[in-house]
């Protein structure tokens, strides 16, 4: 069996980037940039403005009764100018007038008809200087993810109204196996629904991907050969569920190897053991477990990896924190288990707990886990007390 760094190593490498489009800046969420640095064209804020509702004046003025010789709101274009003994009347991200060095807010004003009273400021009290947030010419870095709101609000400060960004990579699902039916269907004796398809597909639009789902392929050897032929046409990664291990209806590391080439299928994991990697029609495949829980992990620790590099990203994307154990949960000592817990923070900081069984065919627990638990090969469970480190997937408690 592969260790898990050893199959991640083997997956990742060589992984070619997906093409640059260019899109408008409204589309941009969630998608990565070609690049994350950009030039700034233009000072961030353009102009000098004020922070304040209030009145624009000399710090010299300071404390004084100026006479107010006229009001500016924000988008003005004709600016009075502050003399000697006036102030103007300002509004929050209005320009700041000619003359005027401060503002005093409104709240620490009294009017006094044509004249206001104004305490003592310091010069430049509640004025934003011109490309005080940016400068023309900085590089502005981006973070090295997909774009979210803050970072596009960034780009849209510079005037920036496309951005060039990686395609999404395509990636064609398959499930395999006779006892699966489409959900919404009836059951009929020995069946069950296919989970895999829907979550797998949800997996990869949350890892930056586009899902493609291919019809359920029953265990046929031809079908299944077929089904990986069409998927590899078009599409950037082929995911296959189920069909992977050794018995005698699983076809699908057999049909990786008859339509191109396969590069292994164990890996000493928990849950997941049995995993294809290979490649068809110069596509890469990744066939995983047909069990939910096992499909969804294996996802997490290899195929989510694979697409983000297609993208540009480094790892997964996902934070760590190291927790403690609140139970003994046992596990196969041959393996590196990604036990399903719930994470909460308390004063010596996280506690895991488990999400409910840890049984590979239990899946309510992994839709309710919050993070998975890694706990390495060579010992026989998860003790109560020590600490591990985990892989959070979700908002901690």
């Amino acid at each position: 069996m592969l260790s898990v760094e050893d199959a991640r190593e083997r997956m990742l490498s060589g992984l070619p980037l997906v093409e640059i489009e260019r899109i408008t800046l409204d589309r941009c969420l969630g998608r990565v940039p070609a690049s994350f640095c950009v030039t700034a064209a233009i000072d961030v804020p353009p102009f000098a403005n004020s922070a304040m509702d209030g009145f624009a004046v000399r710090a010299a003025d300071l404390p004084g009764e100026p006479f107010i010789v006229g009001e500016v709101a924000a988008g003005a274009g004709s600016l009075p100018t502050v003399e000697p003994g006036t102030t103007v009347r300002i509004m929050t991200g209005a320009p700041m007038p000619p003359g005027a060095d401060t503002v005093v807010p409104i709240e620490a004003a009294t009017e006094l008809g044509v004249r206001v009273r104004l305490p003592d400021a310091p010069i430049g009290e509640f004025v934003r200087a011109a490309g005080h947030d940016t400068r023309v010419g900085d590089a502005v870095e981006l973070p090295a993810a997909s774009l979210g709101p803050a970072a596009i609000a960034v780009l849209a400060s510079l005037g920036i109204g496309e951005v060039e960004v990686r395609r999404r990579p395509v990636v064609a699902i398959l499930s395999t196996g006779d006892e699966l039916v489409v959900p919404g269907e009836p059951l009929g004796p020995g069946q069950i629904y296919d989970a895999n398809s829907v979550s797998l597909a949800a997996a990869v639009v949350e890892a930056g991907g586009e899902p493609r789902r291919q019809a359920i392929a029953t265990d046929d050897a031809a079908l299944i050969e077929q089904s990986l032929r069409e998927g590899s046409q078009g599409s950037d990664l082929l995911v296959v569920s189920g069909g992977v291990s050794v018995g005698r209806h699983d076809h699908v590391r057999a049909a990786i190897e008859a339509l191109g080439e396969l590069g292994f299928w164990r890996i000493a994991v928990q849950p997941g053991k049995p995993l294809a990697f290979g490649r068809v029609g110069g596509r890469p495949v990744i066939g995983l477990p047909g069990n939910p829980v096992s499909a969804l992990v294996t996802f997490e620790l290899f195929v989510r990896p694979m697409l983000r590099v297609m993208q540009g990203l480094l790892g997964d994307g996902r934070a760590r924190v190291v927790a403690c154990a609140t139970e003994r949960m046992a596990k196969d000592g041959d393996r590196r288990a990604y036990l399903r817990v719930r994470l909460t923070a308390s004063e010596d900081g996280y506690r895991a707990e488990p999400a409910g069984g840890q049984q590979s065919s239990q899946l309510r627990p992994l839709a309710a886990a919050n993070a998975l638990l890694i706990v390495p090969e060579g010992v026989a469970a998860a003790e109560r007390g020590h600490r591990y480190e985990a892989i959070v997937l979700g908002a901690l408690a």
